[in-house]
């Protein structure tokens, strides 16, 4: 049996961890691997757990439009780096981890000698531009460090990172001159038009400061750095790419592109030089702040002092070590230890620290706060990561949760609008995705005990949330009880969506004895049924007229009425009353019969070919596991009585939808949702319905597991009997007391204990 106690992980495609217990010692390594890359979309870099500087290598520099259309192939770039690809154009300091849309990329760096070349050439003709064509075999990734071997010239780069702060170190083979590119206008999902402005200084004392604003998906976004070098400049300058403009003012007098102390426009480069000896290595420190150039500076003299690379090294595998022993397993099976530490490091990158070390942070009313009292976060991708990620922190990190949710708090207090937060990003609203799931991460953590925060007030602004009516349809579904397809598209899925959301804030009303409001959004919770059409058997469209829509075809997700997934899904989603939506569909029996349908039938590519977001490898029959609406489904066989049935298919996606592999994601990881799912289910349990005290029983995939709780106790769970075809519970024990609901309390884990679990390889129900 091996076990894992320490660990260390590459990443989305490949872990191979080492240990040596008795000098806790860590020994990472990478093999090479050869595959297409599905989607993932994670990043190959170094940060610190949750970390505002997530730096990591781009490897090409695809275009979002071309010839004024959207460019396809620009997805499989939303994290910056593609496996398949043979060439690296440098190393960018911020980046988003399995989105399924993009944005940063933000101050690229690239180590170059020879002739001074600005331009990024092309990845079939690297020669032409700074880039370097590289290998896997001289490539290493751990969540605290990277390090690659640039062949063209022959030029090692490594990197690592505080939370603030991005460190390079770069070995030049030959003396002589060497350049360090400074790509401004470099950015993920990028356009012409994207940069708003650039601005770099070069100071007195030879630090490098400026900013960068763009218009992405945040529509309104300024990253402000700092940057020092580790020996002086000899000598530098700057290329603007701007369009010709009209007025240019009287700078004409100066001889701006070399040696100047100061460049401004809309798309700038600039370069760096250096007098180096053979193998001389030059470092580069460069931090962010949301708030200024001087915050950049105090976050880079407060995180980064000296020059010791290696101790920085070693203070963010520290850190990683301490994240990663939150949960400590045993398994017999090697896969299983690479997953669940790969999916402990993806649960552990997103949302962002959003705050200089003092707590100032730009709001969303693009001011200046202060955070007083907690960390201020952002990026939050909400739709996917209520459902399993954000309940996973509070079990694991309730304190860290709780400062997300003060920072939502905060995006409430700042927003024009009034609303909690849908997608909020670097100061800024990006409205992606449907339903209000903030009110979701607040009401679990309201129930479960986990509010470190004004709960009252927390739950007015759920409440104020959800009566927005100018909201993506809102005021159609308070009014009607669902969203007409006619008023405002994915109607269905709006409508299921917003009746959960109800029932969470009911929940929240009812642990905060607010009567009124329970009973308000307890009865908006069953507006699920208005979607029904007991003729088809589905959630269906209807129209403001009260129809429902035509031409229906429950296997397309392309289909009117949802988004990213088909009318088989979507209509399983009712996590907050399974024993509802089992009567909808005819009782038990049917119910079955529909559920294994869904696992077994065959889904033709044909409907889905044109939606990014589902591919073949994320689909199981019809169950679509690589997109999050159904990611409770397989637990609604124990709702129906057939618990074995949740057992078996369980251990199914598991095995089939992870794998430690460059392909070894069935869907975009979207921002830790896919790995804390992953998480969940490897330790025997998963959250239904976030919102509940309980936690729905599956079956383990691991031995035996250690959960190290904030509040100083450990939860344990031990899977006797387990293996690859013992997937089957033959009972549970909860301190040696049986549980026979196939429920686990949230209280029950925080107290401290023992879960065991007897496996078997038939089931007897």
């Amino acid at each position: 049996m091996l076990t894992y106690k320490k660990s260390f992980l590459l990443f989305a495609f490949v872990v191979l961890v080492s240990i040596v217990h008795a000098q806790t010692k860590l020994i990472s390594y990478v093999r090479p691997l050869t595959g297409t890359a599905r989607m993932g979309h994670v990043f190959p870099g170094a940060t610190l757990p949750f970390g505002a500087v997530q730096l990591s290598p781009d490897t090409d520099t695809i275009p979002y439009e071309m010839n004024g259309k959207y460019n396809p192939d620009v997805y499989k770039y939303c994290a910056g780096y593609q496996y398949s690809d043979k060439t690296i154009v440098g190393f960018s300091h911020t980046h988003f981890s399995g989105t399924g849309h993009s944005d940063l990329g933000d101050f690229l760096l690239m180590p170059t000698t020879g002739e001074l070349q600005l331009n990024p050439g092309t990845a079939d003709h690297p020669e032409t531009g700074y880039r370097s064509v590289f290998s896997h075999e001289n490539e290493v990734a751990t969540p605290a460090y990277y390090k690659v071997k640039l062949d063209d010239q022959n030029i090692t780069a490594e990197l690592t990172a505080t939370t603030r702060v991005g460190m390079h170190r770069y070995r030049f083979p030959a003396g002589g001159p060497a350049h360090i590119i400074f790509d401004a206008m470099h950015g993920i999902y990028n356009y012409d038009d994207k940069n708003v402005w650039t601005f770099i200084r070069v100071e007195k004392d030879g630090s490098i400061t400026g900013f960068r604003q763009t218009n992405g998906w945040a529509r309104t976004r300024t990253v402000y750095f700092a940057m020092r070098f580790s020996k002086p400049i000899k000598e530098y300058g700057f290329r603007k790419y701007d369009p010709v403009q009209a007025y240019r003012g009287f700078w004409g007098k100066f001889k701006q592109d070399k040696n100047f102390p100061e460049m401004a426009g809309h798309c700038i480069r600039a370069w760096f030089d250096f007098d180096v000896a053979a193998n001389e290595t030059v470092e580069v420190k460069l931090a962010l702040s949301p708030v200024s150039t001087e915050g950049a500076l105090l976050n880079l003299n407060t995180e980064i002092a000296g020059w010791d690379f290696d101790a920085v090294k070693a203070a963010g595998e520290a850190a990683w070590e301490k994240e990663l022993a939150k949960v400590t397993i045993k398994s017999s099976n090697q896969a299983t230890l690479e997953n669940f530490y790969t999916a402990m490091y993806h649960a552990a990158l997103m949302p962002t620290v959003y705050m200089d070390v003092d707590g100032r942070y730009k709001g969303l009313d693009q001011n200046i706060h202060q955070a007083n009292g907690f960390t201020n976060y952002s990026s939050y991708s909400l739709w996917d990561t209520y459902r399993a990620f954000h309940p996973l922190l509070n079990i694991l990190q309730p304190q860290r949760n709780a400062d997300m949710i003060q920072s939502m708090l905060a995006h409430y207090n700042q927003s024009v609008h009034q609303m909690l937060p849908v997608w909020s990003h670097y100061a800024n609203e990006n409205w992606c995705m449907i339903g209000y799931h903030s009110v979701s991460v607040i009401a679990d953590a309201i129930v479960k005990g986990n509010a470190s925060f004004d709960a009252n007030k927390a739950l007015d602004a759920c409440v104020a949330t959800a009566m927005h009516r100018n909201y993506d349809g809102l005021g159609e579904y308070i009014d009607r009880g669902y969203v007409p397809e006619d008023k405002s598209s994915s109607s269905v899925s709006k409508t299921l969506e917003y009746a959960y959301d109800d029932w969470a804030i009911a929940q929240a009303a009812l642990k905060l004895n607010r009567t009124d409001i329970y009973e308000q959004f307890m009865k908006r919770s069953q507006n699920f049924r208005q979607v029904w059409n007991p003729a088809t058997g589905f959630m269906q469209a209807r129209m403001s007229d009260g129809s429902f829509i035509k031409d229906f075809d429950p296997l397309s997700t392309h289909q009117k009425g949802y988004i990213e997934g088909n009318a088989w899904n979507y209509s399983l989603y009712v996590p907050h009353d399974p024993a509802a939506l089992i009567s909808l569909m005819g009782g038990k029996k049917i119910f079955l019969r529909h559920l294994d349908s869904l696992f077994t039938m065959h889904l033709p590519d044909e409907f889905f070919a044109h939606t990014e977001d589902i591919t073949r490898d994320g689909i199981i029959g019809n169950y679509v596991h690589g997109n999050e609406p159904s990611h409770h489904v397989a637990y609604l066989f124990t709702a129906a009585g057939a618990p074995y049935k949740t057992q078996e298919w369980v251990r199914k996606i598991l095995l089939n939808q992870y794998k430690s592999a460059p392909d070894g994601l069935g869907g975009n990881d979207d921002c830790g949702q896919m790995s804390a799912w992953y998480i969940f289910n490897s330790l025997g349990f998963y959250p239904v319905a976030p919102g509940s005290s309980s936690y729905a029983i599956g079956s383990p995939a691991i031995e035996e597991a250690s959960i190290q709780l904030d509040n100083g106790k450990t939860f344990s769970i031990v899977a006797h009997n387990q293996s690859p075809v013992n997937v089957y519970v033959k009972k549970v024990l909860l301190n040696g007391k049986p549980i026979s609901n196939w429920q686990l309390e949230h209280s029950s884990i925080l107290a401290g204990g023992k879960l065991e679990f007897f496996m078997s390889n038939r089931h007897s129900n």
